[in-house]
């Protein structure tokens, strides 16, 4: 009788997580003007965008990215900038054109797996923590490519959530500083609106049935989608829309942020960073970024820039020379 019984409980929770995945799928992004003000980002001009190489993975795929080379050809530092959700590399071309034609190093941008112009899936990896796989695999093809005496990873929004896990795995020490533009910490960090201030549409159901069946070792499905974002219509039916990345797999999107306990993966951030945060961040609240990690780490410098919003972190002069400083300077 309580085998029966065990049975029949096991069979109900099987039932609800199925439920949960099966009908909780993202909302369609409905955006036009968007939660996220992209104006900047549009205004930019790319008429000299470099050319993008490819790299090999350890998987062999050819996975994307831009060269900016430093200007005075002797710069022994290598920059590496990482694209924050749904939009790739070229977001960077201001600041790194600014910080190769100032001489502070090599600036190399790639498009993450699942993202770009021309993805083998868009919007999905192989595996949970493959995002950082690829990084360290960039990070060693580029030093096997010249030799250099620094290595600063820097991220924006969900690039800099993933600087702060490629920090706290097995990868960490492949970096020797690190730059946070508004990080995305996890959806309950202090420092994260409701759902990013609307950008995000996220399937929580679904989530947390998939989470469940991956503490048992159940991965069949977490290729599904689980997130969409409110990238603006201006941005989608503009030159570069069809190269956004507007949904995620469930592997995807654990892969392009902190571990759970996103306190251990900050704890593990040694090496010296900065944080820069636009005081009008429509999708974090800049001012609890100090409190939140300077309680797992002493090694941040900590700057939030008034009148400056979530995008404008990565375009206005401003922050790109308040960043630019800071990499210039070491103690």
């Amino acid at each position: 009788m309580f085998f029966v019984i065990a049975l029949a409980i096991c069979a109900v929770g099987f039932l609800v997580i199925a439920g949960l995945i099966a009908f909780n799928a993202p909302a369609r992004n409905e955006a036009t003007a968007g939660p996220i003000d992209f104006s900047t980002a549009i205004a930019a001009g790319y008429d000299d965008l470099p050319s993008t190489e490819t790299y090999r993975a350890r998987d062999g795929a050819a996975l994307a990215f831009r060269r900016y080379p430093a200007a005075d050809g002797a710069a022994k530092r290598l920059i590496v900038l990482v694209h924050g959700s749904a939009w790739h590399g070229m977001q960077f071309h201001p600041m790194a054109s600014r910080l190769a034609a100032d001489g502070l190093g090599t600036v190399v941008v790639p498009d993450l797996r699942g993202h770009g112009a021309v993805p083998a899936r868009r919007g999905d990896v192989d595996y949970i923590g493959q995002l950082e796989d690829d990084l360290a695999d960039l990070l060693d093809f580029a030093r096997g490519q010249a030799a250099f005496d620094e290595v600063v990873l820097a991220g924006h929004s969900s690039g800099g959530g993933l600087v702060v896990r490629f920090a706290g795995g097995a990868h960490g020490q492949k970096a020797d500083r690190f730059v946070l533009m508004a990080p995305f910490l996890k959806y309950n960090a202090p420092t994260t609106r409701p759902n990013s201030g609307g950008w995000a549409n996220v399937a929580t159901g679904r989530i947390i049935g998939l989470t469940m069946l991956n503490t048992i070792g159940i991965t069949a499905f977490n290729d599904l989608p689980v997130i969409s974002f409110a990238m603006p219509q201006a941005v989608l039916d503009g030159p570069y829309g069809a190269t956004a990345t507007t949904a995620y797999s469930f592997r995807l999107n654990q892969s392009f942020a902190p571990r759970s306990d996103f306190g251990k993966d900050v704890a593990a951030m040694t090496q010296p960073f900065l944080l820069i945060a636009g005081a009008q961040d429509e999708a974090f609240r800049a001012e609890l970024y100090e409190p939140t990690m300077a309680a797992h780490t002493g090694a941040g410098t900590y700057v939030v820039l008034p009148g400056i919003n979530h995008i404008g972190v990565t375009t206005d002069p401003v922050a790109i020379t308040t960043i630019a400083a800071w990499i210039d300077h070491r103690d």
